[in-house]
């Protein structure tokens, strides 16, 4: 595997919104810093719900993304849907939590699945997207910075697999903001999931 694109985006407002997002992301040249923040100088606007410690990488395979450019009938050039970096060769639909990537001194350790919504809609202009997207079961991966690093596109990329139990993107996507059964909440804590679901699944114990 290897790095197809790293994509960092401004503060811009979506056409007939009030808010600014950083979801308008865009292939750049040249090497760079992630930290435990994410891509150094990307923007992220709304803090509530995006960027993190936990969810500091957005990371989109490009066989999920050629899946996409097929569904859509239009190229899906990388940053399309605010990731910031595209992993050639890499399904989404097989990366389950705790799965790394090692690019060079960068680790990044999978913690959770992309959650579509409604700024992701008015980003593809189209009001059913999160629908879409969901059905398709295809969610994006984001990461946990455990070692920084400078990146660029064309570097080699190791995949180290989780050695525990697996919990897929799709199973991830699916059992969103569900209870969980008890065997699968133990199986979901085993593996090292964001925090913010550790803490909901704790809560049910």
């Amino acid at each position: 595997m290897k790095i197809l694109a790293v994509c960092k985006g401004a503060a811009e407002r979506l056409p007939g919104k009030s808010y600014k997002t950083g979801i308008f992301k865009h292939a750049v040249s040249g090497g760079v810093m992630i930290d435990a923040e994410g891509l150094v100088g990307d923007a992220i606007c709304n803090r509530k719900h995006h960027g993190g410690v936990d969810q500091a990488v957005y990371l989109e395979g490009s066989l999920s993304l050629d899946w996409w450019t097929n569904e859509l009938g239009y190229p899906v050039e990388p940053g399309t849907f605010g990731e910031n970096l595209v992993i050639e060769g890499l399904d989404n639909r097989d990366v389950t939590v705790g799965d790394r990537f090692i690019i060079s001194e960068l680790i990044l350790e999978v913690t959770s699945c992309r959650i579509p919504c409604a700024t992701f809609a008015a980003r593809m202009d189209d009001p059913k997207f999160v629908k879409r997207y969901t059905k398709a079961a295809r969610p994006g991966i984001y990461c946990r910075v455990i070692s920084n690093g400078i990146v660029e596109a064309g570097m080699q990329v190791e995949y180290k697999p989780f050695p525990g139990a697996p919990v897929t993107m799709p199973e991830m996507m699916e059992t969103f903001g569900r209870r969980l059964s008890a065997a699968d909440r133990e199986r979901y804590l085993a593996a090292p999931v964001h925090y913010k679901l550790r803490a909901v699944l704790e809560a049910q114990q």
